[in-house]
C-alpha cells in the first residue's frame, strides 16, 4: 500500500496528477484516486493485494 500511494515523480506536484500513484492515504482513510482532473477517490476497508483490514492499522 505504501509504495501504491507515494509520489515518487519529479513531473507532478500532487499524487492526483501522477497517473503512477494508485491509492490515497489520509489518517486512517484509504481509497483507489480516480484520475479525472479532481481529488475524487473510491474509499476501500481492506487492501486490495493483502486483503488485511485498514481501518485497524
Amino acid at each position: 500500500m505504501k509504495y501504491f500511494s507515494t509520489l515518487n515523480c519529479s513531473e507532478h506536484k500532487s499524487i492526483y496528477e501522477c497517473p503512477d500513484v494508485l491509492v490515497a492515504i489520509n489518517g486512517s482513510d484509504h481509497g483507489f484516486i480516480i484520475h479525472d482532473g479532481g481529488s475524487s477517490k473510491i474509499t476501500i476497508e481492506y487492501c486490495p493485494w493483502c486483503g488485511t483490514a485498514l481501518g485497524a492499522q
